[in-house]
Order: structure tokens, then sequence, then C-alpha cells
């Protein structure tokens, strides 16, 4: 049954002009990653960006970000606006209204958790909302898909056979839903999942390599997306950017 809080919610992600929902078949494949880094690439591209962490047991956008969520102060305007943490990117983490520890909740509490971060959340005009969703498919998921028609799904994953072989069952929900533009982003690969991606009707996006340095700047978004992935994000950012143009 539709929420009622549904048309609210549909208006608030309708202020921007996309809204991508980040999503993997398991965890592990870097998911949380990508939203972060793309989302983040795109706004030092001259696009408002807005970045939401849907995590509730394990959010861990705000490591990437380098941002502690317990300083993050949201202004009230009938409901919160998203902190812009940086210019052109703004924020909005669980981990703010937790104390950044993790909460124990299932089934029916956790949508309304969900249902309640999104209506409330007042993006304001924005060219990308990007949200990261925990691994797998939930019923967080499944309300996000059947109740939030105008949503674009990034789906991530690895070479890893254990990765792509449950991307098909992600893949089958989606197009059930009536989602037919999914997007996909290779990590830690070299390419080798473009022929995959368009085999199963997939826009592939790209890919991003693994670089063992990276570890090394966690808490340092700068120093990620002016290093060794730079090039990478870039091309990515540039063919998100792109697909909006006539």
């Amino acid at each position: 049954m539709r929420d009622y809080r549904t048309p609210g919610i549909q208006r608030n992600l309708a202020s921007a002009k996309k809204v991508f929902v980040v999503m993997s078949s398991k965890g592990g494949v870097g998911k949380t990653t990508v939203a972060t880094l793309l989302s983040y690439t795109l706004s030092t591209m001259g696009v408002k960006v807005g970045l939401l962490d849907l995590d509730l047991v394990n959010p861990s956008t705000h490591l990437l970000l380098g941002v502690n969520p317990a300083s993050i102060t949201y202004k009230e305007e009938k409901g919160i606006l998203p902190a812009e943490i940086r210019e052109r990117f703004y924020y909005v983490t669980f981990a703010s209204f937790t104390s950044n520890k993790p909460i124990a909740l299932s089934g029916e509490a956790s949508r309304e958790a969900l249902r309640e971060i999104l209506l409330i959340t007042k993006w304001g005009e924005l060219d990308y909302i990007f949200i990261d969703t925990p691994p797998g498919i939930s019923d967080e998921h499944l309300e996000l898909i059947y109740n939030l028609r105008n949503i674009v799904p990034i789906v991530v994953s690895t070479p890893s056979p254990l990765s792509t072989s449950s991307v098909s069952k992600l893949i089958e929900i989606l197009r059930e839903a009536g989602l037919s533009n999914i997007l996909f982003v290779e990590n830690m690969g070299k390419g080798s999942l473009r022929k995959y991606a368009e085999e199963i009707g997939l826009v592939y996006l790209g890919f991003i390599p693994y670089v063992e340095s990276v570890s090394l700047a966690s808490g340092s978004v700068e120093t990620y997306i002016k290093g060794d992935l730079s090039s990478y994000l870039t091309k990515i950012a540039e063919r998100i950017m792109k697909m909006e143009q006539p």
C-alpha cells in the first residue's frame, strides 16, 4: 500500500534534475566508495550535488569525506536543509542523528526511519542527488524502487564471479519494478565487465581500478579524487553529465 508520505518524498526529490540510487547486490564491492567519490567529483566540475547516506546500521560516507557527523548542523525550514559541507556539495547522513552509533532496526521500524528522513529533507534545486543504500535487497530498497519511480539505479559490482552472479538477481527485481534505464559501474576492475553489462542491457559508465594506496587516503576526499583515481572518476562523471544533454 502506498504510504501517505510518498507524495511529499517525491516532491522533495523532484527538486533535483536526476536522482541516482547507488546499489549493490552484495557487500564489499565498494558501493559507498563509488557513491561518495562520484558525487563529490561531480561537485568539483561545477555541478550542484546532494549525497544522502541511507545506511542505518553502518553509515560510512562521512569516513570517506573526512567529516565528523556529530559536528554537522542542519538548518530547519519546514524540515531540514542538507549541510553544504563543501562548495556545491550537500550532505545528509543518518550518522548525524544516531551519534554515529549503529542502530538495530528491522522490518517496519527500518522503513519508517527511511520514510521520515526522505520526507523531512528539503534538498532545494540541485542537479543530482545520490542516495547511498545498504548492500543487498532489503525492504528499504523495495520501498525506494516501487514508490519512487523517477529514480535511476546505479549498480556497482566487482569482476568477482560471486559479485556478478548476484547482480542478475538485482537487475531482475529492478526491471520487474519498471526500471529499464539501469546504469553500471565496475569497481576494482580493469574494464572486463563492459561486455557483461552491455549483454544484459545495462548502461556501462566505466570502471574504477583497485589502487592499494587509496586506503591510506581515508578521511581526505580531495586526495582520492586528485590522485590515481581522478581520471577514472572524471570519465564516469562526464558520461553522467552527457546523458542529460539533448
